[in-house]
């Protein structure tokens, strides 16, 4: 009788415990219009604060492996090549007091933009495109350690390996993809994708690398092995962000254009699928660890639609805020 009492107790304790892992977990969206970072609650998706960023504006945002802190550079108030002001910090954001709790401060206007956690050597990455350069900084010091070259300008959004190995930028205005060994801290080569290429994804496997064409409707798929451009693949409208579900098996991207997002099987790479999300204009897309749901902010709506990924279709809407656009999953 005791033993089974124990055993319901040990059940019943680590139901608790669940939950409270559960209820940690945040969707983190920046809302480009508010400045400010969104903390929404994907149990019920209700934003339970919006934190101001400080002024200025965030266009992405990544949170630390412990799901504690919010780092969101402050690119600020223009697109991509285009005139306006070049930001020149990094808002640090506690998650659980919902406040900007630190700073990095670069010595001049650098455009910070994509944010990334190594995920061998734990440091944050980001693209500082005014620069030609990725910065690496100690997220628990919030000193700059590092540089990676690009070689490139408007070296906007990056992916990394997941051996740790490489970083890839994409650069846009360009239209080319920069190659990088972090370990030696040097381009090993810059891939011409097209006049002009946005966002950026790397599969599981860390076998290929997408980026999105800005002049045609098609994804450009490159060979890791090779650094070149092994295969097009035809999507219903231009593309935008990116991202590989968990298991590995699909590709899901963003279609500003057709409000919808394609589904590509990556092992025929063409396209399975679309799905209308109901928001306008969307950007990017986040998957939550557990593969249940993936998360799409559409910016013209200011809403990101959460899409069950075992149905495929969109489960409910969340409104965010102004001109929701980088997202990133804070805890498990």
């Amino acid at each position: 009788m005791r033993l089974t009492t124990f055993a319901v107790l040990l059940t019943a304790l680590a139901a608790a415990f669940a939950t409270v892992t559960h209820a940690q977990s945040r969707l983190l969206v920046a809302d480009k219009m508010d400045q400010s970072l969104a903390i929404v609650d994907p149990a019920t998706g209700k934003v339970i604060a919006s934190v101001p960023e400080g002024g200025n504006t965030g266009h992405e945002v990544v949170a630390a492996p412990d799901g504690k802190l919010a780092f969101v550079p402050i690119y600020g108030n223009s697109g991509v090549g285009r005139p306006g002001t070049d930001g020149a910090n990094i808002a640090v954001i506690d998650i659980a007091s919902r406040k900007v709790t630190g700073n990095i401060a670069f010595n001049h206007g650098v455009r910070p933009h994509c944010p990334m956690i190594g995920p061998k050597d734990g440091l944050l990455y980001v693209t500082t495109e005014i620069d030609k350069t990725v910065t690496i900084i100690d997220p628990k010091t919030l000193k700059v350690v590092g540089t990676l070259p690009t070689g490139q300008s408007e070296s906007h959004m990056l992916a990394l390996s997941h051996d740790g190995r490489r970083a890839y930028t994409a650069n846009v205005g360009p239209g080319t993809l920069s190659v990088i060994d972090i370990a030696a801290r040097k381009v090993l080569k810059v891939i011409p994708i097209s006049g002009n290429t946005q966002r950026i994804a790397i599969s599981n496997d860390d076998k290929w690398v997408f980026t999105a064409d800005q002049t045609k409707p098609q994804m450009a798929v490159i060979d890791t092995a090779t650094n070149s451009v092994a295969k097009w693949i035809p999507i219903e409208g231009i593309g935008y962000g990116s991202a590989p579900t968990p298991d590995g098996r699909w590709l899901l991207v963003a279609l500003p254009d057709q409000n919808k997002v394609a589904v590509i099987d990556l092992n025929t790479m063409q396209v399975a699928r679309s799905i209308p999300v109901g928001g306008d204009y969307p950007q990017e897309v986040v998957i939550r660890p557990d593969a249940m749901s993936a998360y799409v902010s559409c910016m013209h709506s200011d809403q990101v639609a959460e899409i069950d990924l075992a149905t495929w279709k969109v489960k409910r809407m969340i409104t965010t805020g102004k001109y929701a656009d980088g997202m990133a999953w804070a805890g498990r």
